[in-house]
């Protein structure tokens, strides 16, 4: 190696301490950016090939070293449509554009990014703030269905009113009811007269009504209180229900004449009841149980075809009773309710949405309901250093990379939440340090070499 070789091993010193300022630079530049992360720089020395004997330390090249895989720290926002990834993974997003017609228009191309400060823009799509819009499926309130793929629009519309169309109830009903008729009729609701029969004792009937007034105070005196709950018919009017549970058989007997524990249920065909003054109609079914268990009806499940609170029909609707409906002793010899819920709302408007770690935006509406609306694309790599880092934080996929892994695995998406820049600014000073003192040595080298080459120059002469 000669005095020509080492300027040009100087020269090579100098441009890489020149590219590790850059990234430098640019880190530091970057320190506020959310989701960016910093690129390191990494040396590789460059050396001639030589025998041992005459081999000398070569040239250096710099290459950039991506931090794709180092978290930033997580800085809560308030913003409900923030959202950071707590853990590996990126949000896939696409670029908008405007069609030769002036509509809206998004690319086919896929990008990712680590930027996850979105917020709905005029139309209701999500888009951060390096105007890329997230992707993933678009909800259908109603079913929880996916309406549609793609760039995530949340919707501002009135949720439509949906008319309660299953009950989920489980129960105890007391194998002895405490009733105010108990001593005369030991518990059980008798025929109110052979034309006025209003129970069910085995199977099904439907039709089966109590007059208002004495046969209504007379299954007010024979029965206990069952759930009552507001439901909502097909325009979203909230409907008051109230009902009553009455047995009407005990177990007893052998062979054609044995009966088993029945109950029949009862709801009021006013919202309003006050004392005897509404009329009743039965369920038109024989709820029975052997030892306790709910034997029909079968399956658990009852259909009501038709019911009818203040001449406002709501239904047909399903009473569900998977949950458990038993018969078991009970000292209060009331029903002891576990599950009570029905399916219906009224219309509402959308007043807040909120980011589930799962990746689920829902949204919160006027009439109480907590509804899905979408859910993010998150999608990871093998290697996602080997992503090629695109403008505005976002990154391409390369055959580095390897094709993109759809699902969060063990990433959780944290809402209200942005994620910072992964760079260390006093880190970066240190580094800054380092790169000026070997850029100053290479250009010591360079003035070495210089002197020397004008002393063998004046040799010459």
């Amino acid at each position: 190696m000669d005095i020509f070789s080492a300027l040009q091993t100087a020269v090579s010193g100098l441009r890489a301490q020149a590219f590790s300022l850059d990234n430098i630079s640019g880190n530091i530049a970057n320190s506020q950016t959310t989701g960016y992360k910093r690129i390191d720089t990494t040396f590789v020395d460059m050396i001639a090939e030589r025998d041992t004997k005459h081999q000398v330390a070569g040239t250096v090249a710099a290459y950039s070293e991506l931090t794709n895989t180092i978290q930033g720290n997580l800085r809560d926002t308030g913003v409900s449509t923030n959202m950071a990834l707590n853990g590996n993974g990126f949000f896939v997003v696409q670029k908008k554009s405007v069609d030769s017609g002036g509509g809206t228009a998004f690319s086919a191309t896929n990008l990712y990014t680590r930027r996850g400060d979105f917020a709905p823009d005029k139309d209701g799509y999500l888009v951060n703030g390096a105007g890329s819009y997230l992707t993933g499926a678009s909800l259908d309130p109603a079913t929880g269905q996916t309406a549609s793929t793609g760039p995530i629009q949340i919707s501002n519309d009135l949720l439509p009113a949906k008319a309660t169309g299953t009950i989920t109830y489980s129960a105890n009903l007391p194998r002895t009811p405490t009733t105010t008729g108990a001593k005369a009729n030991g518990g059980l609701l008798p025929a109110f007269a052979s034309d006025r029969d209003a129970r069910v004792t085995d199977g099904n009937e439907t039709g089966k009504t109590v007059a208002a007034g004495d046969d209504a105070q007379a299954l007010i005196d024979n029965s206990i209180a069952g759930p009552a709950l507001t439901v909502y018919d097909a325009s979203g009017a909230p409907v008051s229900l109230q009902t009553r549970w009455a047995k009407v058989a005990n177990a007893g007997g052998t062979g054609d004449t044995a009966t088993k524990d029945t109950w029949n249920l009862f709801y009021a065909d006013k919202s309003s009841v006050s004392g005897n003054q509404s009329s009743w109609t039965n369920v038109g079914q024989a709820f029975q149980f052997t030892n306790g268990q709910l034997t029909a009806p079968a399956g658990g499940t009852l259909a009501i075809e038709s019911l009818t609170v203040d001449d406002v029909p709501v239904g047909p609707l399903t009473l569900d009773l998977s949950g458990g409906l038993t018969q078991y002793a009970s000292s209060s010899g009331t029903v002891s309710t576990n599950t009570l819920k029905q399916n219906g709302y009224a219309s509402g408007s959308l007043n807040a949405v909120d980011v589930g770690e799962n990746g689920v935006i829902s949204g919160t509406y006027s009439n109480g309901k907590t509804l899905e609306l979408a859910r993010i694309e998150v999608a990871q790599f093998i290697n996602p250093d080997g992503l090629k880092p695109d403008s505005l934080g976002n990154y391409q996929q390369t055959t580095t990379s390897g094709e993109p892994l759809t699902g969060l695995r063990d990433t959780t998406v944290v809402g209200a939440n942005v994620e910072q820049s992964n760079t260390d600014v006093a880190s970066e000073f240190s580094k800054m340090i380092v790169t000026q003192q070997a850029y100053s040595a290479n250009t010591r080298v360079m003035s070495t070499a210089q002197s020397m080459i004008s002393d063998l120059i004046n040799v010459i002469r």
